[in-house]
């Protein structure tokens, strides 16, 4: 079957019915991230790239690289980057929508809430509001994270949210806050957390770990604990979860080709990294962005925004004692110095964005030509809902809520200490 054919026959039915009311007139595929999760393990030792969207920029640029790699591909906004980017929950869809038009976009895309946020039982009132809400904008996957919270709430709290969540949607569940090489998960809660919801017929397509990644700009060296997550994922195999890598920035090509290779991760979060470039901001293989001796990011002439742009945006950073990561509160700012720049300019922004993307999804994360697989899958359905791959293998009646909070005792994990490491 020819790619426009192939294109048009999914576009009839992959839709999810929130995006056709939204979109009627759209010709931008976007799906659930269930069908690009299950795309990416039918190709097998695959990762798509999860595209922090924190500009329009990245947002165009990836695009553009998963259309030329011909890859399925999610683009996403955490919770935390609504509080301090220009895109958040409720308008992401539509610049994603609006992006896949104005470029010719054909291939399958997931539009990913990232980093849902619960810090404890009190916000499960808002979310109850709130989940439904960001689904109506257009939203068509999600991550539950609920693991501020200890292991018999973090799994209560996904049992009591799941009712607002569409049953065809993606869905994505953490385990272990996201903390470097400090408070691992183990496969004593990820497996607790995993049966649980099977128990109730909840079935993720993907476990986010906190197996030794860092959100931000990871320096330590250590990174991603390839064996720890193998491990993991090994003995999730029967509940047939995908892993979702987090903190990829600050990690090396070799890395997360390991992970691509040796782990059933199928989606990978490239925030940072993805900001500094559009910028013009120099970085390594690592995705870090490299400083010069005094510590101040190095801009590559010619690159990015302007120069004027990038000391206005030095400068704006300073005043308010903004370095190293922080820098990631300029983009609400700044937004609208970097639209008005001169059309070239927002040009090379997007390329710069599309050259770096391309590269990670066909030489690191072996994600070409996964578009079709998505494309098929949902062919084949004849739905925009291809349904779960897992089947319940867990008794609902060792899973109340008093033997959820009687089992949690008996877990032997650490959380790490306490503090702020969202994203």
């Amino acid at each position: 079957m020819g790619s426009d054919r192939l294109f048009e026959q999914a576009l009839e039915v992959g839709r999810p019915p929130t995006v056709r009311k939204l979109f009627p007139h759209s010709k931008a595929l976007l799906v659930s991230g269930k069908v690009v999760n299950r795309a990416l393990a039918r190709k097998g030792q695959a990762i798509t790239m999860a595209a922090n969207g924190r500009n329009y920029f990245i947002i165009q640029g990836a695009l553009l690289a998963a259309q030329r790699a011909n890859a399925a591909l999610i683009v996403e906004i955490a919770k935390s980057e609504s509080n301090y980017c220009p895109v958040n929950f409720w308008n992401i869809a539509r610049l994603v929508d609006s992006a896949c038009n104005s470029l010719g976009v054909t291939i399958p895309v997931a539009v990913h809430a990232d980093h849902y946020g619960l810090k404890s039982e009190k916000d499960i009132d808002s979310a109850r509001i709130e989940i439904p809400s960001i689904f109506d904008a257009g939203i068509t996957s999600i991550a539950v994270d609920a693991s501020h919270m200890p292991d018999d709430l973090n799994l209560l709290a996904n049992l009591e949210l799941n009712q607002y969540i569409p049953g065809w949607a993606g869905l994505e569940t953490e385990v272990g806050e996201i903390k470097g090489n400090q408070g691992l998960s183990t496969v004593d809660d990820a497996g607790f957390l995993i049966a649980g919801l099977n128990a109730h017929d909840i079935f993720p397509d993907w476990i986010a770990l906190n197996n030794g990644s860092a959100h931000g700009i990871e320096a330590s060296g250590e990174g991603i604990q390839v064996e720890l997550t193998a491990q993991i994922h090994e003995h999730l195999t029967p509940y047939k979860v995908s892993g979702a890598q987090h903190g990829t920035s600050g990690n090396s090509s070799a890395k997360l080709r390991q992970i691509a290779s040796g782990t059933n991760t199928t989606k990978a979060n490239v925030a940072t990294a993805l900001q500094m470039v559009s910028w013009g901001v120099e970085v390594n293989d690592y995705g870090n962005a490299l400083t010069d001796g005094d510590g101040n990011f190095r801009k590559v002439k010619g690159e990015g925004v302007t120069e004027d742009t990038w000391q206005r945006m030095v400068s704006y950073a300073q005043d308010r004692g903004w370095n190293g990561g922080n820098y990631k509160n300029l983009n609400l700012p700044v937004d609208n110095w970097l639209m008005a720049q001169p059309r070239e300019v927002r040009e090379r922004m997007v390329k710069r964005v599309e050259e770096f993307t391309y590269s990670m999804l066909v030489d690191v994360f072996n994600a070409s030509d996964t578009a079709p697989l998505a494309m098929e899958l949902l062919i084949q359905a004849g739905s925009h809902d291809i349904g779960a791959e897992a089947a319940r293998i867990e008794d609902p009646s060792d899973w109340t809520r008093e033997k959820i909070i009687s089992r949690a005792q008996t877990l032997e994990v650490d959380k790490g200490p306490e503090g702020d490491f969202d994203d």
